[in-house]
């Protein structure tokens, strides 16, 4: 279980540390779209906060941000131009899939490790040392809402 975690706290680390880079990159050729870098910094400061739950939603909030700003940047030919960003999207984008991958990967070690401390003879071993169902990792409701991109001036 540590390890499947520790791989998603990783990859978020990996973003974390990428995201400064694309905003900066990307900044000087979207002004219409602020909106995406405030909501962009906003979830980075939640994250920074030491409060579990505002974590969270901090993690959620970039995760919706990301993908505004991947989407919106297709409809910027001269973002597609710039190697430099290009070449940060794609890491983006890899980071992106690193982390879907280790969360499924997280959730499929916990789903076998809740089985497990159900299965006798291991639950009452379980019981005893008060081991506890681990929680999987689930999309936030927003997530599963089609986000709205205006282009529009």
């Amino acid at each position: 279980m540590k390890q499947a975690n520790s791989k998603i706290e990783v990859a978020l680390q990996r973003r974390a540390d990428l995201i400064p880079n694309v905003v900066n990159s990307v900044k000087g050729y979207m002004k219409h779209e602020e909106d995406i870098f405030t909501k962009i910094a906003d979830a980075r400061s939640k994250i920074g906060s030491g409060n579990t739950e505002t974590k969270n939603e901090g993690e959620s909030e970039l995760t919706s941000a990301i993908s505004r700003l991947l989407v919106v940047q297709e409809n910027y030919p001269e973002l597609k131009a710039d190697t430099q960003v290009s070449s940060l999207i794609s890491e983006l984008e890899g980071t992106e899939n690193r982390l879907f991958v280790a969360r499924k990967d997280y959730n499929d070690t916990a789903t076998e490790y809740n089985k497990t401390i159900r299965r006798f003879p291991t639950n009452m071993i379980a019981s005893l040392f008060g081991f506890q169902r681990a929680e999987l990792i689930e999309a936030e409701k927003d997530a599963k809402v089609v986000p709205k991109v205006n282009l529009t001036d």
